[in-house]
């Protein structure tokens, strides 16, 4: 599941312009701030739909047409739907929680205060203006001084963050030289490793530089002309020569970098190294220098994901001139403080990031990004206030029952193929019998008490946030792996599988209106909520997840002969989403997209099965007009509702593994029951003949 939210601090703090200063919060009413075309009421929203068009010849248009025609895009993001409007509604909620925090004036070091403490320095533009570039001085002295390899090497190594991860692929780039995750040992899933991944690029993407398309020209030379506007701001010499370096220097990054398609292959990127083959394969770090900086110099065993990308980046560090790595190094910690930053540095990042890059024309007001800043560095401490006001027992109950209904309706699946041999079966139903699901939040909380919070160091903060979470990632090398560790905070609209936990996250954010209702016929819930959580349940079954076996470890459980149709399925789900072109001369990767593809074909086919399942013999209630089956099939679609500017668009496509919103909802031509629920016949657009439509799982 993704909806494409901000994930990370540096992409928070950094893509916005300030605002006056003072604390600017919303109004405690959510349902008085609701954007045009907002969450709809109970049921099917039957105003956003258009029925003048076949749903056979475009469902996404027949469910959400009347919604695309009459709802803007507020200026202040890249796009909007269904998903956004969700995010609002919690992030408004949490306002409101955070906003409390920061008038009760908590004790010194607890929780609460902590919360009110980093909102309240985060909006407090006024002492960030005030204070100038002075935090930022101590680091900028530190490049400045580098005078040899290893003084390169030792500052690399202490910008290590755990800023990236492999599960999110929409966040596979991190904004140091490499990133750092620390997670399973895919070949030894009771032990954690350090992996480390590609960074460094201050684009989205490696495409962006590489690519010959008069778009992506375009792109490089506002960014190089942005680059120069950051140095200048700085007061460091801004001349086209040296902003021609820094980007030359990305340039040669993204050269080496490995594309979005390799990246997504487990198998390819599960390279372990040892400390010794950093000095024998990736000549030109320093590497004693680059581990002590980052407090790894005791670690024996990595896992290194993109091997001829790190092995490259290392060579540069000793190819490119030191002083082209000094302006890089220098303009890199401009950017990923800009939103704690003045207001000139700040404006100049979203005149890039926000207009240039995503076409937004009005950056997101200050107290949006405060809350998402204090979600990221106190997220479990925030969730707590949110289940507590939120999340009722009884709707983590009702969540949790649905999740039964559906392993269940997976375990009958499973034994209704054909094609799948006996002994691949019994492996595939013991994955499902150790299925850990987390549902709402989880058991055991993150402890903040060693985060040292200020309410008058913006800056500061984000410096301890980061590394507060880099230490506490480093403390889990030598530990017992705890299969039950979320990776989400209860605040998060958005679902997740961990392969290599063999678990599920599901917070309370997104088990709330319109994917999950109380008020509304289950067969809506079903469609909605139902075909999320069957899409999170079929990832420990696509292209990737079917490599693990029932510990998470990576492990071939398939027969060749179970293997070649799957693969054969999977080829034809590829073909099926190239033939997709969002824009005139775009299309879909379906390769790129092929498991996200694959969760959503099995998802909504175990979610219907589910459906079907929990009506135990009876005929599902009319409602609306619409039959149980119609019921289903338009929540699923309504449930992707959105729609894109352009840049974003475009961006999508080449950075993400999710197909966009209109094409996760063209999944139903792939089940038969979607023919007989709206009389879908031969000759209209959406048609696919039985042979053609493809069943995974």
């Amino acid at each position: 599941m993704n909806h494409h939210f901000p994930r990370t601090l540096q992409r928070i703090v950094c893509i916005a312009a300030v605002l006056a200063a003072g604390i600017v919060l919303p109004a405690a009413n959510p349902a008085a701030r609701a954007r045009k075309g907002g969450i709809p009421g109970p049921g099917i929203d039957l105003q956003g739909m258009d029925r003048s068009v076949l749903p056979g010849n475009d469902f996404f248009a027949y469910a959400n047409g009347a919604w695309l025609r009459d709802t803007p895009i507020p200026e202040d993001l890249g796009g909007y739907g269904i998903g956004t409007q969700v995010y609002e509604l919690t992030s408004q909620r949490t306002a409101d929680l955070v906003r409390q925090a920061a008038a009760r004036k908590a004790p010194l070091g607890s929780e609460t205060r902590k919360i009110g403490d980093f909102f309240q320095a985060f909006m407090d533009t006024a002492a960030i203006d005030a204070r100038g570039l002075a935090p930022l001085r101590p680091a900028l002295e530190r490049i400045a001084a580098i005078n040899d390899a290893r003084g390169l090497s030792r500052f690399l190594g202490s910008r290590l963050r755990a800023d990236v991860d492999i599960l999110n692929a929409t966040d596979l780039n991190t904004d140091n030289i490499l990133g750092l995750w620390v997670a399973q040992d895919l070949n030894d899933p009771k032990r954690y490793l350090p992996y480390l991944l590609q960074g460094g690029l201050g684009l989205p993407d490696r495409s962006y530089y590489l690519s010959p398309t008069p778009r992506m020209a375009e792109v490089r030379e506002k960014y190089i002309a942005h680059i120069a506007a950051v140095l200048r701001l700085a007061g460091l010499p801004a001349d086209p020569a040296r902003a021609d370096g820094i980007f030359q220097l990305e340039h040669g990054i993204a050269q080496v970098h490995w594309d979005r398609a390799d990246t997504g292959d487990i198998q390819k990127g599960n390279n372990h190294w040892t400390r010794e083959d950093f000095d024998s394969r990736a000549s030109g770090m320093d590497w004693d220098a680059f581990f002590a900086a980052c407090g790894l110099s005791g670690q024996r065993d990595f896992v290194v994901w993109q091997p001829s990308a790190v092995t490259g980046i290392s060579a540069l560090t000793s190819s490119v001139p030191l002083r082209i790595w000094k302006d890089y190094l220098s303009f890199r910690a401009l950017e990923h403080a800009a939103g704690v930053l003045p207001r000139e540095f700040d404006a100049e990042n979203f005149a890039f990031y926000g207009t240039a890059l995503s076409g937004v024309p009005r950056p997101r007001d200050r107290w949006k990004r405060a809350i998402d800043a204090t979600n990221f560095a106190l997220g479990d401490a925030v969730g707590k206030l949110y289940v507590r006001k939120y999340f009722p027992a009884s709707e983590k109950a009702r969540a949790q029952a649905m999740v039964r209904n559906l392993i269940t309706a997976f375990r009958a699946r499973i034994d209704r193929l054909d094609w799948m041999t006996p002994g691949t079966k019994a492996k595939a139903k013991a994955k499902l019998d150790v299925l850990i699901v987390g549902v709402g939040y989880p058991d055991a909380w993150v402890d903040y008490s060693g985060l040292e919070i200020r309410p008058d160091d913006a800056f500061g903060n984000l410096e301890r946030v980061e590394q507060f979470d880099l230490q506490r990632s480093l403390r889990k090398l030598g530990q017992a792996v705890d299969r039950g560790e979320w990776v989400m905070t209860p605040q998060t609209v958005n679902a997740v599988n961990l392969p290599a936990l063999n678990a599920l996250n599901f917070p309370a954010a997104i088990l709330q209106p319109p994917f999950f209702d109380p008020r509304r016929p289950e067969a809506m819930d079903y469609g909605a909520i139902g075909s999320v959580i069957g899409h999170e349940i079929s990832h420990s079954f696509d292209d990737q997840g079917a490599l693990f076996d029932s510990e998470g470890k990576l492990n071939n459980w398939w027969t060749e002969a179970d293997a070649e149709h799957f693969q054969a399925a999977a080829a034809r789900l590829v073909s099926q989403y190239d033939a997709y072109r969002p824009l005139p001369d775009m299309a879909i990767s379906g390769r790129q997209t092929l498991g996200e593809n694959i969760a959503d074909v099995a998802g909504l086919a175990v979610a219907y099965d589910a459906f079907r399942l929990s009506l135990r013999g009876r005929k599902a209630p009319q409602a609306q007009g619409f039959d149980g089956d119609q019921q289903f099939f338009l929540s699923f679609a309504q449930s992707w509702r959105n729609k894109s500017r352009e840049p974003q668009l475009r961006r999508q496509l080449i950075t993400d593994s999710h197909s966009p919103g209109m094409y996760r909802a063209a999944t139903v031509r792939n089940l038969d029951a979607w023919y007989g629920a709206f009389a879908v016949k031969p000759g209209l657009a959406l048609y696919l003949a039985p042979a053609d439509r493809v069943v995974v799982w």
